[in-house]
């Protein structure tokens, strides 16, 4: 499905400013609309939303379909009456530079359980709003909020380490724990409201300013989620619930032993058999909360590295093969063109491209990966297709200016000669490269906005802590900045 030339701004919620230890969906995520307005830009893209476990990544979530409770506004809630002013206002002292999610799990699990209880006793015009909402998504929402409550009760030990009956979903072991966690199960769903009641209220604000936003999906889930304990019979896992095989890339030049990324591994023949439901609720659900969805190494709708459960490294693993064509054949049968942007990046195949191209979707193009060979290197922004993305980097690489400090000599005199630079102002080089490409959409990280080195950058593939935590400062969302912007996207036939 070709997109219109326009470009946007890359930045996961998490990092907006504000005085409660990450960025929410209050007051900074609407200045964030209006900055993207006034600096002529169409897209905001983020990274997932599902609420995130062991180092806070966005794609290793409990759940394809809820929403992180760590992006709840405080201050919404008590415009909304469910928590006091004084709450609000005696909220602790956090960093505003990075975050720790450690506190902000803390203080927020506190409010919102505050919000519940003022909800039960006082729920006023919530309730119905609430009921409804229960109603409308209790195919996924009763299965999440008994997996919560349940983990919760558990001492947030993972599905996989709990009781045999209750692990394997025995149907009366079942009832008894609904029957007993169903305080726990209805706060669950509570918080859940508040997150899809702010977020979609975000999203018709950016519809209001004519802004679309660019959602992600992982291609796999995590092995510790309501969806794979659900659905067992969607996944190649064995008799106890254990994974039979799980996702990993091969050896290569940069790892002899391979990566072995530990998510379990769809059963694609069960998938197929029942016509793709579970893929077919999920990209209907995301494009209910975003605009356009990006999907998370796209390569894996082609074939998967599958490595026997149990090992330590991907060396024994075997490429099996998916069916990605019959998906996205059923997909199109049942939502129509789907706005869909391929993350084709690695080792890309003729199947992979055969695959994209069949359905029109438009793939990536990342400048830094541009530097350093011969002119064929489809980085290299003259080597640009009309139906594709083009980024100065994405959440998992350098900034620019970061990425410039650190590549080796011969990269940085190719980088000078390409785009005929001192090497002084690298960043907006590389925007002003991107924005004047044929690309029809091109994408920039807010840390390449603002000349940022690697201390600001979002993720480093392969480390387990310290990502995700970078923040915008106050002030960073001025006029000043939109300005520049918006003259890059005029010049180049990008504002809409």
């Amino acid at each position: 499905m070709p997109f219109k030339r326009a470009s946007g701004i890359l930045l996961h919620p998490t990092s907006l400013s504000g005085g409660f230890g990450i960025g929410d969906l209050g007051e900074t995520a609407y200045e964030f609309i209006d900055f993207l307005e006034r600096a002529g830009q169409t897209y905001w893209q983020i990274l997932p939303l599902g609420p995130t476990g062991f180092g806070n990544s966005p794609y290793s979530a409990f759940s394809a379909f809820a929403g992180n409770t760590l992006l709840i506004s405080p201050s919404r809630l008590a415009d909304d009456g469910l928590l006091s002013n004084e709450t609000v206002e005696r909220a602790p002292h956090f960093s505003r530079e990075h975050v720790d999610y450690d506190q902000v799990r803390t203080w927020k699990s506190a409010i919102l359980a505050e919000a519940f209880e003022k909800f039960r006793i006082e729920s006023g015009t919530h309730a119905g709003e609430f009921n409804y909402f229960c109603s409308s998504n209790g195919w996924w929402l009763d299965d999440y909020a008994l997996f919560c409550a349940v983990r919760s009760s558990h001492g947030l030990s993972p599905w996989y380490e709990w009781s045999q009956p209750l692990r394997l979903r025995d149907a009366e072991v079942i009832a008894r724990v609904t029957d007993q966690l169903a305080r726990e199960i209805e706060a669950e769903k509570f918080f859940q409201y508040l997150f899809f009641r702010q977020w979609l209220a975000l999203k018709n604000y950016a519809r209001e300013k004519n802004v679309q936003i660019i959602g992600d999906i992982p291609i796999f889930v995590a092995l510790d989620s309501a969806d794979v304990w659900c659905n067992r019979d969607k996944f190649k896992l064995g008799e106890d619930g254990s994974p039979s095989v799980v996702a990993g890339v091969p050896p290569d030049y940069f790892s002899n032993t391979g990566q072995l990324w530990g998510n379990p591994i769809y059963d694609w023949e069960a998938m197929q058999d029942d016509d793709f439901s579970w893929w077919t609720a999920r990209i209907s659900f995301t494009l209910m909360t975003v605009d356009i969805v990006r999907l998370d190494h796209f390569i894996g709708f082609s074939r998967n590295w599958e490595v026997p459960g149990g090992d330590r490294t991907a060396e024994n693993g075997k490429w099996a093969d998916v069916p990605g064509m019959s998906l996205f054949s059923i997909l199109k049968k049942r939502l129509g063109e789907t706005p869909v942007i391929a993350e084709d990046l690695g080792a890309m195949t003729t199947q992979v491209e055969e695959l994209r191209d069949a359905f029109g979707f438009p793939g990536m193009r990342i400048l830094q990966y541009g530097f350093g060979g011969d002119a064929r290197n489809r980085d290299l922004p003259h080597n640009y297709i009309q139906n594709c993305v083009a980024y100065t980097g994405t959440h998992d690489n350098e900034t620019a200016a970061g990425w410039y400090k650190t590549v080796g000599k011969n990269v940085r005199a190719h980088y000078r000669k390409y785009l005929g630079s001192s090497g002084r102002d690298v960043h907006w080089e590389m925007i002003r490269a991107c924005l004047a490409s044929v690309a029809d959409t091109a994408i920039v990280p807010f840390q390449d906005l603002i000349g940022l080195k690697n201390d600001a950058r979002m993720n480093t593939p392969g480390t387990a802590l310290g990502n995700w935590e970078w923040r915008l400062a106050e002030g960073d969302l001025n006029d000043d900045l939109a300005k520049r912007l918006r003259d890059l996207a005029e010049t180049y036939g990008r504002v809409r």
